[in-house]
């Protein structure tokens, strides 16, 4: 069976998209020209269900692009929890802004325009739960960083590891990009500071914990 007819089986046997994703979703797919990077209502609905589970006080995304996928985790997040969202387009910022001020979470999400590094080396926090998803030449930096800003415990979700099945069908990268996934996935293999495991859900999610 194709991949799609299972993707819309799942979709119509899970909770529903709600109508402010939806429209997110609908005008990303419109302006964006890279709208296939939106997380989507499958992806989303795993985030949200993993921040449930966690009730972040505090979370970390790098890669806010339209603000899918912060909507999403912010769901999960505590009380009087926050969510800083890092994105180095800032041609995006308004885009994302004007749905997070929509949902019930706009006071919760602090938007973070400029380079990852060097915005993770001004965060003073400490952090339940985190989203990579950012420049994928950078994720083994900002893995690294990342990592020393998590409580033990922590959840880290990295995505787009299987890199449209490149990590497996290439002998060596093509390019930066599939390069720094390829490092990436062995980086994270021999890191003995957490426990992780690969979820084959849409181009690959890699769910790692703080030891």
């Amino acid at each position: 069976m194709h991949n799609q007819q299972i993707e819309d089986y799942i979709l119509k046997h899970i909770d529903s998209e709600d109508p402010l994703l939806t429209e997110l979703n609908r005008e990303t797919h419109v302006k964006q020209l890279r709208a296939r990077m939106v997380s989507g209502p499958l992806q989303g609905k795993i985030l949200e269900m993993i921040s449930k589970l966690i009730t972040p006080k505090r979370i970390l995304e790098i890669g806010t692009f339209t603000g899918y996928s912060a909507l999403c985790l912010a769901k999960g997040l505590a009380a009087d929890g926050q969510l800083d969202t890092i994105e180095i387009n800032d041609e995006l910022e308004s885009f994302a802004k004007k749905y997070f001020l929509r949902s019930p979470h706009a006071h919760q999400i602090q938007q973070h325009i400029g380079n990852a590094t060097a915005i993770l080396a001004t965060l003073d926090k400490e952090y339940d739960l985190a989203f990579i998803d950012g420049d994928k030449r950078q994720y083994v930096n900002d893995y690294d960083k990342v990592l020393q800003l998590m409580r033990p415990g922590g959840v880290i979700l990295a995505d787009n590891v299987l890199w449209s099945g490149k990590v497996v069908e290439l002998s060596s990268p093509d390019n930066d990009y599939t390069k720094g996934i390829m490092e990436f996935n062995e980086f994270v293999k021999n890191d003995k500071r957490v426990e992780k495991v690969i979820l084959p859900l849409r181009d690959g999610l890699t769910l790692i914990r703080k030891i």
